[in-house]
Order: C-alpha cells, then sequence, then structure tokens
C-alpha cells in the first residue's frame, strides 16, 4: 500500500460527509466550518506530497548491490561445481547482510531449495500411480525425483529426456519417479495421454492433495528435480542441469 494514498482516502471520506450534512439540511455552522478547514488542510497535504508511490522499506545502497551480485555469483560458481556447503554459506550470508537488495530477495526462494540438500529425503507420498511400476527409493541406488505437471511448457521440454538419461545411466543405479499434482487444466487423462505419447518408461504417481512431497523438496516452480541416495537429498535444482559432468560427478564414473 502507498504512503501517498492516506490523504485522498481521507479526503473522500471528508466531502461525502460534508455533502451529507450540507442535503440534510442539518449542519450547524459550526461544523461545516470545520469539515471545510479539514478539506482544505488534506488537500494543501495531497499537494505537499512527492509524485510516485513512497516505499516503506529503504532502497540498498549501489555498493551493497554490487556485493550483493558478486556473492550471487559465487553462488551459481559453486552450484555448477555441487559444492553446496559453499552456496549455502554465501545464501546466508547474502541474506544476513544484504537482505534488501535484488539478490537477497531473490536469495529467499534458492536458498529454501538449496538447503533440502543433505537432509533426509521424505518418504515417497502419492495418491495413485500411473504407471504399472511404482515408484520407491529402494529400487535405486540413486532416485530422481522429478516434479512436473501437463500444462507446463517446460515441463513437456524436459519430461521426453528423461527416458534417454535413465538408459544412460541406469548401469550406474539410477531410478527416476516422476510426481505431479494435476494442476490447472491438466487432467487424469492428459497426464496418461503424456506418458503415452512421449514413452515414458518409469513410474508417474499423482502427490497426496496436501503435496506433501512438494513441501518437502521446497518445490515452489517447476520442473524441479532432486537426487536421492542413501535416504538423503544429494542434489536439487532444475533437470536441465543434469548434464553428464553433473551425472558423472554424483553417480562416479
Amino acid at each position: 500500500m502507498s504512503l501517498r494514498s492516506a490523504p485522498s482516502r481521507a479526503l473522500s471520506l471528508v466531502v461525502p460527509t460534508l455533502f451529507t450534512l450540507a442535503l440534510a439540511g442539518c449542519a450547524l455552522k459550526s461544523d461545516v466550518d470545520k469539515l471545510n478547514d479539514r478539506v482544505a488542510k488534506l488537500e494543501e497535504a495531497q499537494k505537499s506530497r512527492p509524485a510516485g508511490p513512497v516505499s516503506a522499506t529503504p532502497s540498498a545502497s549501489p555498493e551493497d548491490e554490487a556485493a550483493a551480485s558478486k556473492l550471487m555469483e559465487d553462488v551459481q560458481n559453486a552450484l555448477k561445481t555441487n559444492d553446496y556447503p559453499t552456496a549455502k554459506a554465501k545464501l546466508a550470508e547474502m541474506q544476513s547482510k544484504f537482505a534488501t537488495t535484488r539478490a537477497g530477495k531473490a536469495a529467499v526462494r534458492m536458498a529454501s531449495e538449496v538447503n533440502v540438500v543433505g537432509t533426509d529425503a521424505h518418504p515417497i507420498e502419492v495418491q495413485k500411480w500411473f504407471t504399472k511400476d511404482q515408484g520407491s527409493y529402494a529400487n535405486n541406488k540413486v532416485t530422481l525425483v522429478v516434479f512436473w505437471e501437463a500444462w507446463c511448457p517446460h515441463c513437456k521440454e524436459e519430461m521426453p529426456k528423461l527416458p534417454a538419461l535413465l538408459e544412460k545411466y541406469k548401469s550406474k543405479g539410477l531410478g527416476i519417479v516422476a510426481l505431479t499434482k494435476v494442476t490447472k487444466t491438466a487432467t487424469d487423462d492428459m497426464v496418461t495421454q503424456f506418458i503415452t505419447d512421449n514413452k515414458i518408461d518409469f513410474p508417474v504417481g499423482k502427490e497426496t492433495d496436501q503435496g506433501t512431497m512438494s513441501q518437502a523438496f521446497q518445490v515452489s516452480g517447476i520442473p524441479a528435480a532432486a537426487l536421492v541416495k542413501d535416504g538423503k537429498v544429494i542434489w536439487r535444482g532444475h533437470p536441465a542441469r543434469l548434464t553428464d559432468d553433473v551425472m558423472t560427478q554424483l553417480l562416479g564414473s
């Protein structure tokens, strides 16, 4: 809410009151004079305010913006090499010192995702399976958990790539479990058709109504993915970031 709008709202309340009293013929001259004086003061206050909305949140200095941008660059470089301890430390520093900067605000969501790494993987919970095979961490050495929706353009781009990824790294113990909430324009039939059309050959499940899995893995945007090994989350990010270098590092040569 803009601070500048306060006089306008007050003025809009006072003027109808003055008009109503006069129309009803019940206003004393002293009452009308008081209201007239109040209107004049409010109008003067409105004129004296600067144009445009006034923010209650102080803006960061150029120096802080530059420092925060440098920290964000460090975070991105750390994530490229899966150096999560460094990424977490840099994100914490950014939120502590530069919370009001553009990078500091962006770091909030990033930190929620990055901090999942190293935690216990939530047990797989679904409302139902769209596929004959049912997903389980126990079936694989490493499980890639993917969150997607049938209406999502980026999901439609990334999901068809996963069967080839699975085929390439299955010998390393990789398995895939895909989870969808079936939101917006999606339907169960659309999900089933997508699985058939794109020859999806790994378990696909419908999340519970509570979206427990999405909450546990801090999914706020899709597509999203996480790698689980020995009951722990070892990687979290966008599935497009699963390059050969990343997969080799996480699964072993």
